[in-house]
């Protein structure tokens, strides 16, 4: 089955809940935990995007991985590794308690992909020109690749590159 791209001017629901899925997070394993980040498109005011909330839980390495997938596991969540990229482990998300549409992945404090995320987030959030500029990309991709993920995503991909090389010295 074909996955779609749906974007959607921003919403400030969004913003809510990411703190409700932080709040659901830190309740079971604060303990290991370093930071929960609100990070992608639904980080930035104003940008449009797909109504999927992305989280980075940090901590501070491995050493407390093990401990911490046990505490994700019994609220719902499910490792699947790393999926190709090195230090930021995918969650999936199959519990009982309803939360909102999210990706959840696990970043130790020294991770290149977790640095991206925040200075792709923060870049954006400083940048209203760029920021505008990418909401008009994703929303075309969108409009051009409805059914398309992969076609939706090489479209994008020109408008990140650009972007990440004006926040790069900041990783």
């Amino acid at each position: 089955m074909a996955r779609r791209s749906v974007v959607v001017p921003y919403d400030e629901q969004w913003k809510k809940d990411f703190e409700e899925i932080k709040q659901y997070i830190l309740a079971a394993a604060s303990e290991y935990v370093l930071a929960v980040e609100h990070v992608g498109s639904t980080a930035v005011e104003g940008l449009s995007a797909k109504p999927i909330i992305d989280i980075d839980v940090v901590i501070s390495d491995y050493s407390v991985f093990s401990s911490l997938n046990e505490c994700l596991a019994k609220i719902g969540y499910y490792h699947e590794g790393d999926l190709g990229i090195k230090d930021r482990e995918a969650f999936d998300y199959r519990g009982e308690e309803e939360l909102p549409k999210h990706h959840m992945y696990v970043c130790p404090s020294f991770s290149e992909e977790l640095r991206r995320h925040i200075s792709f987030r923060d870049h954006l959030r400083k940048n209203r020109e760029d920021m505008l500029a990418y909401s008009r990309v994703k929303e075309e991709g969108a409009r051009r690749y409805p059914e398309n993920i992969d076609g939706y995503i090489a479209f994008k991909t020109p408008c990140i590159e650009k972007i990440y090389e004006k926040c790069i010295d900041k990783i």
